[in-house]
């Protein structure tokens, strides 16, 4: 039985003062989640903070991207051994902005994936196809391509220690969402690629949401047998919307 679970990316948002209040007000919220699980991926500044505040709370915390190296001479990177010491417990990698943004190929992503885990942690793989990848009849190839390359770096058993997230391109941060069908069918396709390698992962294995999930359309995302929940962008920085999201999960 797989349990839900909601994770925010507040992305390049907040400051010492709006995060305090925001997870002050998450911890009371949230408090009466009884199955669904509830996390926070912050800015690597505020990782210390997140963790001072939450430390107790049942919230889980995280990052939005780790190096694929260990450690060295890698100037501005931050390894998935540094994030394990703030207590952190999941890091988003291959999030769109990330390989649109800042090249991260699906082989970096594998390779950031993997060093995720080796540092214990619970890598949240982001997989998704642009408008145009969509419209052109290739959406399913892109993200295979982008689920196989995870697979033959780490093997599917990896997968039992991780959580895929599935956020078209198209509906992030545009107020557009696919219809619950819509995203049901790309989870569905999900979950039989990695039963291709092993069924009983693909059974167990978390697939989220991440296309513009709000309150107001939770319930019927989250009512969808493959999807296990949402990465929420927006939503996830005002305290009651996060809220009402993680409640329609419970």
């Amino acid at each position: 039985m797989r349990s839900k679970l909601v994770a925010g990316n507040w992305k390049m948002n907040g400051n010492l003062a709006s995060n305090q209040a925001l997870l002050k007000s998450l911890i009371p919220l949230l408090k009466p989640l009884a199955t669904a699980r509830a996390a926070v991926c912050v800015p690597y500044p505020y990782i210390a903070q997140t963790e001072h505040v939450l430390r107790g709370s049942g919230i889980a915390w995280g990052a939005q991207d780790a190096s694929e190296h260990e450690h060295g001479a890698y100037t501005g990177e931050v390894s998935a051994g540094m994030l394990a010491d703030f207590g952190c417990r999941y890091v988003i990698v291959g999030h769109s902005e990330r390989r649109a943004l800042f090249g991260d190929t699906n082989e970096i992503v594998a390779q950031k994936y993997a060093a995720v885990l080796k540092a214990g942690l619970t890598p949240i793989l982001c997989v998704g196809e642009t408008l145009a990848e969509r419209e052109s009849g290739v959406m399913e190839q892109v993200i295979a391509r982008q689920v196989e390359a995870v697979m033959a770096q780490s093997g599917a058993t990896s997968l039992e220690r991780a959580v895929v997230a599935y956020e078209p391109v198209w509906a992030i941060g545009t107020g557009k969402t696919a219809t619950p069908d819509e995203a049901q069918a790309v989870h569905a396709f999900i979950r039989s690629r990695v039963a291709e390698q092993d069924i009983c992962v693909a059974d167990l294995l978390t697939i989220l949401y991440g296309g513009s999930v709000k309150a107001a359309n939770a319930p019927a995302l989250f009512a969808m047998p493959d999807i296990d929940g949402g990465l929420i962008g927006g939503a996830a920085l005002v305290a009651e919307e996060f809220a009402a999201i993680c409640s329609a999960a419970n």
